[in-house]
């Protein structure tokens, strides 16, 4: 969503979700928007819109022909608005969202953009305020899948996985697109739901997506392999083009995390070992806990890199040292 990052800083999607909560993009992906704007403030339609006046009621509305535009409309108050932080302008939306955006007054348009920025900003460290700046840019623009993207992604975040689909099929309903199938299919895993969540995986939308979407669902189908225990298809389904090492792409960590966990379970740990140096290698934004599995491995403990014994204290100088961390094949 924010321009220069992997879709606004929002999480990625597939196995690497169990551990770290990582999602696929982040809200808006360039899709127009159809339909009007949301209904900014809660505005509603006048009473009676578009009813024909009932016979021998036309003197309570004031006139014969039931003429009722002089007649106040009722209008449900605005919720508060949570803070929106100094410097933050909405202009860090990337070019995509700004055009969902323009089926809103241009007011409505620049409100709705700062909670967009803020949600995306908030996710990794507080997600309850992404949560009502999300909430506050759906209120005002419900219609904008950029906005209904937002707060699926909290949603998804937040582990409340029926919020999170539901959210995301009206992005899909509004967009056409499916850019969000990964998270669809992990959310039906979350639910339990795991054979619809291969069924979802293996419909016609999957043909659509682009390649780094059909990585992120690959790694989302390995999970549920290793689900219902189908170990040797959860490594199988990864052994995939973009399964190397290099060029490094957005999605080499997070592929090789999740091939090194597919071998794990097969008792390969030699070969585990490997892509799980390959993802600390390429995991230049510390989307993995690939490092610690990595020391795992080697059988290399906090308490020993720091040199404490068993009773916390540390070791004294008296000849003693502590274990290096000399792992191959790592810089």
């Amino acid at each position: 969503m924010v321009a220069d990052e992997h879709g606004g800083g929002a999480p990625r999607g597939g196995e690497a979700r169990r551990e770290q909560g990582q999602g696929s993009r982040g809200p808006g992906s360039g899709h127009a928007a159809r339909g009007g704007a949301g209904r900014a403030g809660g505005a509603g339609r006048s009473a009676g819109a578009g009813r024909a006046p009932e016979a021998g009621r036309g003197a309570s509305y004031g006139s014969r022909d039931g003429d009722r535009a002089s007649r106040p409309v009722a209008r449900t108050p605005r919720l508060p608005e949570p803070r929106i932080e100094e410097g933050v302008t909405g202009k860090e939306l990337d070019r995509g969202v700004w055009t969902q955006l323009r089926t809103l007054t241009k007011e409505n348009a620049e409100g709705v953009a700062q909670h967009l920025v803020m949600a995306a900003l908030l996710m990794e460290d507080d997600i309850d305020a992404a949560k009502a700046h999300a909430e506050t840019a759906v209120r005002r623009a419900g219609r904008v899948p950029a906005a209904r993207e937002a707060l699926g992604l909290v949603a998804y975040r937040m582990g409340d996985w029926a919020k999170a689909l539901s959210e995301f099929r009206t992005v899909r309903r509004l967009s056409g697109s499916s850019h969000l199938l990964p998270l669809m299919v992990d959310a039906e895993r979350g639910l339990g739901r795991h054979e619809k969540a291969l069924d979802l995986a293996q419909s016609p939308e999957a043909a659509t997506l682009a390649r780094d979407e059909r990585v992120e669902l690959a790694i989302v189908v390995s999970g549920i392999r290793r689900d219902l225990g189908q170990l040797d298809a959860a490594a199988s389904g990864l052994r995939i083009a973009e399964l190397t090492p290099k060029p490094v792409r957005p999605w080499t960590a997070r592929l090789a995390y999740a091939y090194a966990e597919a071998v794990l379970a097969l008792g390969e740990v030699g070969e585990a070992r490997r892509w799980f140096a390959v993802a600390v290698d390429t995991d230049a934004d510390l989307e993995t806990d690939a490092s610690e599995r990595l020391d795992e491995l080697d059988g290399i403990s906090q308490t020993d890199l720091l040199g404490d014994d068993p009773d916390g204290e540390a070791a004294e100088d008296d000849g003693r040292r502590a274990p290096e961390a000399t792992v191959e094949g790592r810089s």
